[in-house]
Formats: C-alpha cells, sequence, structure tokens
C-alpha cells in the first residue's frame, strides 16, 4: 500500500480490497497506525487492548450480546467492556460540571489507552441513543485520534441498519477515528436465526 496517497482514495482502495476478500475473522479487520491494514504483526505492534462500548439500557440486553459477540471475535485476550447504562448518573454530572467523577475517569483513561474500540448502541428514533452521544460528548476530542473504530447496532427492524452509516459513522469521522469500512447491525429477528448473525459477525 503505497501511504502517499491522500486518505480518501487510500480509503475507496482499501474498502475494495477489503470487500473481495473478507477476513476470517475481526482480528484482521484493525488497521495499523499508518492505515494501511494487513495481516497482523506478530511482533506485537498490533492491537493489544481492545475496548468494548455498550450503550444498552436494559439487564440484560441485546446491545450487551452483541458487543460480547464482538469481542470474542477479535480473539485478543486484553478487552475491557464499558456498560454506558452504569455510568448515565455520572456522564450528566460531568455534562453539567466539567469534572469527570471517578468511574467515568477511569473509562475516559480506558478508551484514551486504547488500540481500537468497538462501540455498540441501540437505535432509537432513527439515531442513536441519547446516552452513547452523551458519553462521547465528554471524551476528549483528540482521544480517538487515527484509532481503529468497529461501530455496530440493535434495533427494532433491519429498517434502522442505515443508522449506522447516516450518524454513527459520520460522529466518528468527525472525531477522526479509523472507522472500519464494514459495520454490523442486529434486528430482532436476527437473534431468531443465530447461525446467520453469527455468520456476519
Amino acid at each position: 500500500f503505497d501511504t502517499s496517497i491522500p486518505d480518501v482514495y487510500r480509503y475507496q482502495i482499501w474498502k475494495q480490497d477489503f470487500e473481495k476478500s473478507a477476513p476470517a475473522n475481526l482480528t484482521m479487520m484493525w488497521l495499523s497506525s499508518d492505515h494501511t491494514g494487513g495481516p497482523p504483526d506478530r511482533g506485537g505492534a498490533r492491537m493489544k487492548k481492545l475496548v468494548v462500548i455498550s450503550a444498552g439500557l436494559s439487564k440484560p440486553s441485546s446491545t450487551r450480546l452483541l458487543a460480547d459477540r464482538l469481542a470474542e471475535a477479535t480473539h485478543l485476550g486484553d478487552v475491557t467492556t464499558i456498560e454506558l447504562r452504569e455510568l448515565a448518573h455520572e456522564i450528566a454530572d460531568h455534562l453539567l460540571t466539567g469534572f469527570a467523577p471517578g468511574r467515568l475517569r477511569d473509562a475516559l483513561d480506558a478508551v484514551a489507552a486504547a488500540d481500537g474500540l468497538i462501540v455498540v448502541t441501540p437505535i432509537f428514533t432513527g439515531s442513536y441513543s441519547g446516552l452513547f452521544k452523551s458519553f462521547f460528548d465528554v471524551v476528549d476530542k483528540d482521544t480517538l485520534t487515527d484509532k481503529p473504530v468497529l461501530i455496530a447496532a440493535t434495533g427494532g427492524t433491519a429498517r434502522h441498519s442505515l443508522a449506522l452509516e447516516h450518524a454513527l459513522r459520520p460522529m466518528f469521522a468527525y472525531l477522526r477515528a479509523v472507522v472500519v469500512p464494514t459495520s454490523v447491525y442486529a434486528a430482532t429477528d436476527d437473534w431468531a436465526d443465530d447461525g446467520a448473525l453469527r455468520g456476519r459477525i
């Protein structure tokens, strides 16, 4: 891959190559720091710390279930899962005071230290949840720069899957993250056909 090619063109080339020969699992989907992709570096220069962010509101939730399955598919050992439901009050406090309480500070530090993120939100009214957006509103604006992010969502019907492209992807592009070209969406009916969903993951 010629890294002198502008990002906008490099993304299209990488996406075309990806669609021709999709990886066997998510470990192969993460991009290196120079955005060139390629196989994992056995010398340890590639992803080591993965943070999974779940914005499910119920307990248990299909959002958390999808987050866990995506994390499992990466076959990475160092995985930290952040349940935003448990941080809802602290996120609201931070928005009002500008101060991050203890558990929220730990979550923000984990995101900053991560080599990559998997983010999963339920889709409400055609977009990400307010809790999901509020969390990323309190993440420092430079934290996600050049950080690989896999976006995923759950919703009642397949019609809401487009929210991944018109809501989540633009938000993380604005935050200068490296958003993985593929995304994962699970509607209510998908859980009845577990084999097909696992195949997509």
